[in-house]
């Protein structure tokens, strides 16, 4: 083990935001980094949820067309190898966007097989670049190889690929809400 570890961005903001929204859960740091960022236990230690946290720093920036700018809520952009997504020992990963601009962050909770899952249905193979908007309307959306007509459809909330949805795992903390049940 080494005695001096650092906690990124991402890291900080979900454990904030679980034990902010779940008092009674317990967050806890691996001393190993082996591909689990956060370990969530109920308040009795006896149930656990493994994290991985991706943290993307707000890529809209200043240089994005207005109509993108004023409705999307934020942005994430990682670059993903296939395999450490499959093979990974976490329970859920979250990838987590940040808005500097609105002082906010939105987490995408999503288990890795799902990721790969919608990775596969948009074709990427090994190396994955991914591209997530969060609407200010709390949609979610893979948004890499989206034509620009596509992207405006996003801003619109006009755009329907359900393959490219990731709505239903934007802020979804099911599974901790689960962990505060087991042991009530």
């Amino acid at each position: 083990m080494r005695p001096i570890f650092t906690v990124h961005a991402g890291e900080y903001l979900v454990a904030a935001k679980i034990e902010e929204t779940f008092p009674l859960i317990r967050v806890w740091i691996p001393s190993k980094d082996d591909g689990v960022d956060l370990l969530v236990t109920d308040k009795n230690c006896r149930d656990s949820i493994s994290l991985q946290i991706k943290f993307s720093k707000d890529y809209l920036g200043n240089g994005v067309k207005p109509e993108i700018a004023t409705t999307i809520k934020s942005g994430g952009w990682w670059t993903f190898k296939r395999e450490k997504i499959v093979k990974s020992p976490a329970d859920y990963w979250v990838l987590v966007t940040y808005s500097f601009h609105n002082r906010d962050s939105d987490l995408i909770v999503i288990k890795p097989i799902d990721l790969i899952r919608l990775y596969d249905a948009l074709g990427n193979q090994e190396r994955i670049n991914s591209y997530v908007w969060v609407t200010n309307s709390k949609n979610c959306w893979e948004t890499r190889g989206l034509k620009k007509d596509e992207q405006l459809l996003v801003t619109q909330d006009r755009f329907t690929d359900e393959t490219r949805s990731l709505k239903k795992y934007l802020n979804n903390w099911s599974m901790i809400q689960s962990l505060c049940v087991s042991n009530s």
